[in-house]
């Protein structure tokens, strides 16, 4: 089955997101608090907090090859997919983006359960 996505209006536009110098800021979208990440020219969005300890994704730095690493253990995550780049086995969750005419989308997730 496939996953349904709710898409939630994050900003009018790319330009009103007001990212603070490490190109990384906290928003909220669909009920949840999450990161928002600028690398490269492109938009992403992912977890606010790191899996490993909570760390505040926003607090940390987004490196030169489009990872996101937590300011509390330095554990990397590629904001692309989520995979932990530097080996400890954790996952990223993120958020699919999309630029609109009308504004910058997050996609989270419609909760949803099951009968089996």
């Amino acid at each position: 089955m496939a996953k349904k996505i709710k898409w939630h209006r994050i900003a009018p536009d790319v330009q009103s997101l007001q990212f603070q110098d490490n190109n990384m800021i906290v928003t909220e979208c669909g009920g949840k608090t999450i990161t928002v990440g600028r690398h490269n020219g492109e938009i992403y969005a992912f977890a606010y907090k790191c899996p490993h300890a909570s760390g505040i994704l926003a607090n940390g730095a987004i490196d030169p090859l489009g990872n996101v690493i937590c300011p509390l253990h330095r554990y990397k995550f590629n904001i692309t997919n989520g995979r932990n780049t530097s080996g400890e086995g954790y996952y990223l969750k993120t958020y699919p983006v999309e630029l609109r005419e009308d504004g910058v989308y997050a996609g989270i997730e419609e909760a949803g359960f099951s009968l089996w």
